[in-house]
């Protein structure tokens, strides 16, 4: 639960003060809840850096929802410090760079020649992807720890930490609509981005409540509770819906902390099944399995269509993971270190890690193109990996069969094996 703490934000003095007196290692020099320390395993896949490059500054420390973005060839990020960087994804080299001494803390997303950012100052910004230059700035009324959502439609969908969404014009910046949520008193440091659905969009908030919203006025088309606040404290009282919510087919899954992990039909809201799971990190799927990093950073895997666990793989305890990526029959995630590890999807054991920084963790979620992965740790380090099995050591060849001897004579001597 310590390393959960470390990532709690507050929304105001009282909630500050609140937090405070909730933490229970808060004022002790020993964390009660240290990372699980590594322990050397048997690699089962080689893990091989295509390039690595430390083009911004990173989170500065702050626990911010900066990932890396692709498009046309180019990977996209940006840091707190409001550098905005283009990067070769075959190469690593720098296309262009833009300094806008902003604060960015969520971030970015991309349509066609448009970047767009959101601010610890409550703004969203607007970046020409050719070079970085602003086409425009909008007022939010408050931090955005999510990546704003592009709608397809000319719109822009972005949640901010007060539980707001509003309705941005993509092309002018000009706010279309905005509706306001209460949010708890106590809240973890952090927003759902919005999942677009075929007919809406779903956001998870803070208290445990799930909604859809008509992207054309923000009218609600939906609200359902997949966990109720419960305990005597602020802190256990937190039911924050942090993970992005996740569409598959038509049902979206998601998970809460301190309370449930949920399949929601996505057309009416009705809540297909129900597990108990504490979650914030985040979802991914693959054929009929669900994969999920819980609060104490053990990753899990469930069915898809029951919620029925199928493997726990508890070996990285509070070693603050990131969501899982799904590569193939693997599945990836980072660490507080700066470590990448690879689980094998079927039975979740470990089968390979790398280190691609020293400085500080990774808390983005590494990013999938083509089969390759784009790692984007917080101390600003951009690592390209593949990843591939192990080559099997090659089988001596079968002895020379002697003049007038067949393969079935030479089994029965023993001078050749079997195949197994």
């Amino acid at each position: 639960m310590g390393a959960v703490l470390m990532r709690i934000g507050m929304l105001g003095l009282i909630g500050l003060l609140t937090g405070c007196e909730s933490m229970p290692w808060f004022g002790q020099d020993k964390n009660p809840t240290p990372p699980t320390e590594l322990t050397k395993l048997v690699a089962e896949v080689t893990i091989t850096p295509r390039w690595s490059v430390r083009p911004t500054q990173g989170a500065e420390g702050r626990h911010l929802y900066l990932v890396p973005a692709f498009a046309a060839g180019r990977i996209y990020v940006a840091d707190a410090t409001g550098r905005v960087v283009a990067v070769d994804a075959d190469s690593g080299k720098t296309l262009w760079q833009r300094d806008t001494g902003l604060s960015f803390s969520g971030g970015p997303a991309l349509e066609t020649d448009r970047l767009v950012l959101g601010t610890s100052q409550g703004e969203l910004v607007a970046l020409a992807a050719a070079d970085g230059r602003e086409q425009w700035r909008s007022r939010l009324g408050s931090e955005v720890l999510s990546v704003p959502r592009f709608t397809g439609d000319g719109l822009i969908v972005v949640h901010t930490l007060d539980d707001t969404l509003t309705g941005i014009d993509a092309a002018t910046g000009k706010e279309r609509w905005h509706v306001a949520y209460p949010a708890p008193v106590l809240t973890l440091r952090g927003s759902s981005t919005p999942t677009l659905t075929p007919s809406g969009v779903v956001v998870g908030l803070s208290g445990g409540k799930l909604v859809k919203l008509d992207t054309h006025d923000g009218a609600p088309l939906w609200e359902v509770v997949i966990s109720r606040p419960s305990g005597r404290s602020e802190l256990a009282r937190i039911a924050d819906i942090d993970a992005d919510p996740l569409l598959v087919d038509h049902q979206i899954y998601v998970g809460s902390y301190h309370g449930d992990l949920a399949a929601v039909d996505v057309a009416t809201g009705e809540v297909r099944w129900r597990r108990e799971l504490s979650a914030y990190a985040g979802l991914a799927t693959a054929d009929d399995s669900l994969f999920i990093t819980d609060s104490q950073d053990q990753v899990w895997s469930a069915d898809l269509n029951t919620g029925a666990g199928r493997w726990k793989q508890d070996a990285l305890r509070y070693r603050q993971l990131t969501a899982p990526t799904v590569l193939g029959q693997w599945l990836l995630v980072g660490d507080l270190e700066g470590y990448v590890h690879v689980l094998n999807q079927a039975d979740g054991r470990l089968v390979g890690r790398i280190q691609i920084t020293k400085k500080d963790g990774i808390t983005a979620r590494p990013l999938l193109v083509d089969g390759r992965l784009y790692v984007y740790a917080k101390d600003g380090t951009l690592t390209a990996l593949t990843v591939g099995a192990m080559s099997s050591p090659k089988s001596p060849p079968p002895p020379l069969l002697q003049r007038g001897e067949t393969k079935s004579s030479a089994l029965q001597k023993g001078e050749m094996k079997s195949p197994p």
